[in-house]
């Protein structure tokens, strides 16, 4: 299979200019993230953290309730016709403004009955008001990705995060806790909505009038889709709702240091690509999806396999700098934790596959399947093994998940990774093997550097031409300064190209 084979230079191109928008976007914003996560792991403990954990993990199902699946419907829908997103957006408005506070509702009636007391009720009573406010926002974002206006988004994506970390860290300073921090949070969200709801605007877009036979359309078309969703985040979250309460505030503290970092690859590595083609890949069908399914899936798996390897055998040395000495038994959770965000990564892929083929009903299936068993070997595990238990859960599940999807996507989309695999599986023998050796003969940090060094030598002889293609196609989307020399002279030439030209002008709008 050639790069390109099925997808045309054009689309490549732009899908390109896409990911390394979203991409320089997500690691200014995530990295942002990251260090406050840090300092407000310092700042909390491993009690006050765990509270923390526990309940982004119900705001996060709460917004998989808000969003009802249609999130991913409107963008494919009014990526294939523009014309009708005036129609989505005022229909998605009352949908989502309406769903967001039964949200609310919803999960302030739980947390009592999940035995939480009322102080946890009383934080995350406030903390949920964000769902609306995000709703809010969330209208418009999607609407900019369906234009494929990454470059907008992606300012906005930092310019939120810089907010919201001023306004948090104004209130903690100030010493009001929590409840700062989350009056912080809904204060830097109402600035991202206004800051979206400006750049619809300005292109033109406006709300049209609900439409009832769009509002059964998109509710019958997405229900599938919302059940997955929900079913997904339960599945990615239960461990840390399990662990509060079998395990207590402190554990599920370190289980949380331990997601944040796998949150973080995950976003990196699969997220920002995934939305960026997401477009793409809703107007491509047949051998054009596979083509895609196929590449993404194979740069996935080389992309994260290095990172994976190092957080897994250097989790100690790791996670105590960054989150403190009290933290140390984060580092176990992350060795295992590690390899559940791998197989997750490449997983998604196949999940946007399902999607944008109109089969979310197998989804569904799939997704059941896996919470499921997390829920079961998180009750067998947590009071038999700790925290540990709850990351050997996650690592099962995902193992069952990957399997069914692969069973249920076509052999042209999965055939050629399990081929291209072996050799890349004996390249991580080796290089595991190197960098315990190096770390042991003279310091961690020798081991890290010159292990990914031989493992960019072993890419030498395990990415083919179509790969090596896909990877100058990607350079030539970097910005002069930072693009290699070789590719530049090729860009230069494309960038003449008049097609180019009105592809610069579609993205500028």
């Amino acid at each position: 299979m050639t790069a390109g084979a099925a997808v045309s230079p054009t689309d490549a191109r732009r899908a390109l200019r896409n990911v390394s928008a979203l991409t320089l976007s997500t690691v200014i914003a995530r990295g942002l993230l990251f260090l406050w996560q840090l300092v407000l792991a310092r700042f909390l403990g491993e009690a006050g953290y765990g509270i923390y954990g526990a309940i982004a993990s119900f705001i996060a199902i709460g917004a998989a309730f808000t969003n009802f699946g249609t999130g991913a419907i409107v963008v494919r829908e009014v990526a294939r016709q523009p014309q009708r997103g005036g129609d989505y957006l005022g229909t998605t408005l009352l949908l989502r403004s309406g769903m967001a506070l039964l949200a609310w509702l919803l999960l302030n009636i739980a947390a009592p009955f999940a035995g939480f007391d009322p102080d946890f009720r009383n934080l995350l009573a406030l903390a949920s008001i964000s769902l609306l406010v995000d709703a809010l926002g969330n209208l418009c974002f999607e609407q900019l990705l369906a234009q494929e206006r990454m470059r907008s988004t992606s300012l906005v994506t930092v310019l939120h995060m810089l907010l919201l970390l001023a306004a948090a860290a104004l209130a903690l300073a100030g010493g009001y806790g929590l409840p700062g921090l989350y009056v912080a949070t809904i204060l830097a969200g109402l600035a991202r909505a206004a800051m979206l709801w400006g750049l619809v605007l300005q292109g033109g877009l406006r709300p049209k009038p609900m439409r009832r036979d769009l509002l059964r359309s998109l509710l019958i078309d997405s229900l599938p889709l919302a059940i997955t969703s929900l079913l997904s985040l339960a599945w990615v979250h239960a461990d840390k709702l399990m662990t509060i309460r079998l395990l207590g505030e402190a554990q599920n503290g370190w289980l949380t240091a331990a997601f944040v970092i796998v949150t973080g690859m995950i976003e990196l590595l699969g997220t920002t690509v995934l939305t960026s083609l997401f477009p793409m890949m809703s107007r491509a069908s047949g051998p054009a999806v596979h083509s895609i399914v196929s590449r993404l899936a194979w740069f996935t798996l080389l992309a994260s396999l290095p990172l994976t390897l190092l957080l897994s055998l250097f989790a100690p040395e790791i996670t105590v700098p960054l989150f403190g000495e009290t933290f140390l038994p984060a580092a176990g959770v992350l060795r295992i934790l590690v390899w559940f965000g791998m197989l997750r990564l490449v997983a998604d892929v196949f999940i946007q596959a399902l999607i944008t083929s109109n089969r979310q009903r197998r989804m569904l299936v799939v997704r059941v399947a896996g919470l499921s068993l997390n829920i079961a070997l998180n009750a067998l595990l947590l009071p038999r093994l700790g925290v540990n238990g709850a990351a050997l859960a996650s690592l099962g599940s995902v193992l069952l998940v990957l399997v069914m999807l692969l069973r249920s996507t076509p052999a042209a989309a999965w055939r050629p990774l399990i081929k291209r695999s072996l050799p890349l599986l004996a390249l991580t023998l080796v290089l595991a093997a190197w960098m315990i050796a190096v770390s042991q003969l003279l310091s961690p940090l020798a081991a890290m550097v010159t292990g990914m060094l031989l493992y960019l030598a072993g890419l030498s002889r395990i990415l083919d031409g179509g790969d090596r293609a896909l990877l100058v196609s990607l350079c030539q989307t970097l910005p002069g300064p930072f693009r290699p020399r070789a590719t530049r002279n090729v860009s230069d030439q494309a960038s003449g190209n008049g097609q180019d030209a009105a592809e610069d002008a579609v993205n500028a709008r």
